[in-house]
């Protein structure tokens, strides 16, 4: 080390990190000999108990502190920062797993140029501009086309589109296709540089952790990976290390290559790994399936993924937490880890700022410090608004509930628990059995409700209907419940109760354009209160839709027709509509500008089938089989509370005075004005008033400031008023240095 006031020394080949010596100067340190003993220790900590390891840890560290003049013990963690420990060599199945690939990799690439020397063949390669390119079956690649085209196109492209289908870039093509070239803007192009980077960051964690890797898919915003260690977790302590071992793996530019084998090869290849066999014998049903190896990684995946680790250019791992296998409470705890990937570090730092603000604005954060709400572990995913948070509640039911009025709907309250036998009529028991609250009652199972449909279709059906009752149009705000996985569980965005402002319109086909413009307009109305704006999508006919084709084109047509006339945006989705349906879909854009799908118009023609449900029609027909719209404009109001939170940073004033939960605090020193209160009460006001005998005038101000009420009222110079108003940008001062508002 070189030492300013303890003279120079020197050692050779060894890694140099800084740090400060006993006096606190600068001081640059070669660890030599000291840290791989340090290091041995690490390395065989799961054979030693936590005694042995902490003495041999202390004699370790006093030894560096007499040898390095006294080095701070922060150097520790300087070094494992700098110089991860891996741990890859000790693991017997990553060479095991090696030499089965490398075998079977030999095998594939000597038939493939098999393949191409005896079945290539000239193809036709189509464009997005419609330029037709020439290749070779089994040769060309997505790659070579895009190099040939320019470069710049090739080193920006993420992954190809053959045929509709993201296709790796270096995998050979195999005959005529369409050829789209994915950048990172492209949302399916985000999410393959997630999974490349997932697989990434599962190379670091196998080779620090030495668990079992288990699933590591893209998310929304980034990716994670589950890892399986048996008396280990993960600390936050462990990112710095992680993100250094992803950085040399990027740097190595580490290919990735994708390998077909039989399914039993892989449970051989796998046998150490209990998670993937699993997968193997419970998801996998074909012969065979993919692995895609980069570096010493292999791992089951359907692909595809960027060309090498090279591309990713700014790696992030923000997070941790606990989870179970599948997300069930009865299966193994998970170690889950969380991280970021960009092709360009200013955007890296872009989201550090985005994150910062959503945290700032994390609905269960300002929901505590606001006293709106709060969850229990003995009702979980089942929110307990307190009343603050209740008066938001209610008030948003009753805001879509004016609506109704005025838009000729019906509320209706319907049944918590239904027979199994409902469910078993509309389907729901077959695919969403599993998501259910079932239970036994006289040998009979039932189940609480998970949405409202079916309950209608009786109400529909109790009695014989007319022509002239349609557009039926049913509302309910029942409570519903869905036994979603414990670890899905988030705040108020993911419960198991919940209620919806959910509408259910039953019409004949002919009604369905004006009934749909109807929907809109409600969209609009509401969302215009609440300063949103929306994206449309029109999601058509999939490849297995239940129905006839006409009855189909028919709707669509309706569809296309009310978006035209709604005079909005929209973009056409063909093939991502239900299979029961055409729909709508929406997203609302909130204030930091994510996108959250709330509402939802959706045409239904299987459910009148699967209940029977018919209506007179004018010409005497009595086997007429209506449509029916599901529609909701909040969604879940759990869900809604949680965004508008959010979009509105806790200050809810943005939302009117209508609808926010603190309308005024009376800010007095005394209870004399309580009858005030009680006059704001019976006008409809939510009001409180701060008897807190401790405080100040002043410091009552502040506190109602902070609890972000609309106006804070007291009494000055004798007389009863407006204090403040929010927000703070609308106040001024008067002659008698009060506060008060515009």
């Amino acid at each position: 080390y070189s030492c300013q006031c303890h003279g120079d020394r020197t050692v050779r080949d060894v890694p140099q990190e800084y740090g400060k010596c006993v006096d606190k100067k600068p001081v640059t340190c070669d660890y030599g000999d000291i840290f791989k003993a340090y290091a041995q220790a690490k390395a065989i900590q799961k054979k030693e108990c936590n005694n042995c390891l902490q003495r041999r840890s202390t004699e370790l560290l006093l030894a560096l502190k007499e040898r390095h003049c006294g080095l701070d013990i922060r150097v520790e963690i300087l070094w494992e920062q700098s110089f991860p420990l891996d741990i890859s060599h000790r693991l017997t199945y990553i060479d095991e797993r090696l030499s089965v690939y490398n075998q079977l990799k030999a095998e594939h690439d000597a038939l493939l140029s098999e393949k191409a020397a005896k079945d290539s063949k000239p193809i036709k390669i189509t464009l997005p501009d419609g330029k037709v390119v020439d290749g070779e079956s089994w040769k060309t690649t997505p790659y070579q086309v895009a190099c040939g085209i320019s470069q710049g196109l090739a080193d920006n492209t993420v992954i190809s589109k053959v045929n509709n289908a993201v296709w790796d870039l270096d995998r050979p093509l195999e005959e005529d296709c369409s050829l789209v070239f994915l950048k990172f803007d492209d949302e399916e192009a985000q999410a393959v540089y997630w999974h490349s980077s997932a697989h990434i960051m599962g190379e670091a964690m196998e080779r620090v952790y030495g668990g079992c890797l288990c699933y590591g898919p893209p998310i929304e915003n980034g990716f994670y990976y589950d890892m399986f260690l048996e008396n280990e977790g993960v600390s936050s302590n462990d990112f710095p290390c992680l993100e250094n071992l992803c950085k040399k793996i990027i740097k190595e530019k580490q290919s990735f290559e994708r390998l077909e084998v039989k399914k039993e090869t892989l449970l051989e290849m796998f046998k150490y790994n209990k998670f993937k066999c699993r997968i193997l014998n419970e998801k996998v049903t074909t012969p065979t399936t993919t692995v895609y190896r980069c570096g010493p990684l292999i791992d089951l995946c359907r692909g595809p993924h960027v060309r090498h680790t090279g591309k990713i250019k700014a790696l992030k791992i923000h997070k941790n937490s606990s989870t179970y296998w599948e997300g069930k409470a009865d299966m193994e705890s998970l170690q889950r880890i969380y991280g970021i990937s960009f092709p360009d570090p200013k955007m890296l730092k872009e989201w550090e700022k985005f994150q910062e603000e959503a945290k700032n604005r994390d609905h269960r954060k300002l929901g505590r410090e606001q006293d709106l709400f709060f969850f229990h572990d003995l009702s979980p995913g089942s929110c307990f608004f307190l009343p603050k948070g209740a008066y938001i509640y209610n008030t948003l039911i009753e805001f879509i509930r004016s609506e109704y009025r005025k838009r000729g709907f019906q509320e209706v309250v319907s049944p918590n628990i239904y027979n199994s036998k409902l469910w078993q009529t509309s389907g729901h028991w077959q695919h969403y059995s599993e998501n259910m609250f079932s239970f036994e009652v006289e040998k009979e199972i039932f189940a609480l409700k998970p949405m409202n449909c079916p309950g209608h279709c009786l109400m529909f059906d109790h009695r014989p209907r007319s022509w002239r009752e349609l557009p039926l149009r049913l509302a309910d705000f029942g409570v519903l419940h869905r036994n979603e996985l414990s670890g899905a569980l988030t705040g108020l965005t993911r419960v198991r109760r919940f209620q919806q402002d959910d509408a259910h319109i039953f019409c004949s086909m002919d009604q369905i354009e004006s009934e749909i413009k109807g929907c809109l307009d409600f969209l609009r109305t509401v969302y215009d209160v609440f300063g949103f704006t929306f994206k449309l999508n029109l999601s058509t006919r999939p490849e297995k839709f239940l129905g006839e084709p006409e009855v189909w084109d028919q709707a669509e047509k309706q569809l296309e027709n009310s978006l035209n006339d709604f005079g909005e945006k929209w973009v056409l989705n063909p093939g991502d509509g239900a299979f029961y349906g055409p729909k709508i879909d929406i997203q609302i854009k909130d204030a930091i500008g994510r996108y959250h799908q709330c509402a939802t118009i959706q045409l239904d023609f299987q459910l009148p089938i699967r209940f029977n449900l018919t209506f007179v029609s004018h010409d005497g027909d009595d086997k007429k089989r209506p449509v029916i719209i599901h529609r909701a404009i909040l969604g879940s109001v759990e869900r809604m509370i949680a965004i508008l939170t959010e979009n509105y940073g806790g200050k809810w004033y943005g939302l009117g005075r209508g609808l926010s939960h603190d309308d005024a605090t009376v800010a007095v020193p005394t209870s004399a004005l309580i009858p005030v209160q009680q006059e704001f009460h019976k006008g409809g006001l939510m009001t409180d008033v701060d008897l807190d005998p401790g405080c100040t005038l002043n410091k009552k101000i502040r506190n109602a400031q902070l609890a972000q009420y609309n106006f804070i009222l007291g009494e000055t110079c004798g007389h009863f008023d407006v204090l403040m108003t929010q927000p703070a940008s609308h106040l001024m001062h008067c002659r008698e240095s009060r506060i008060c508002g515009d």
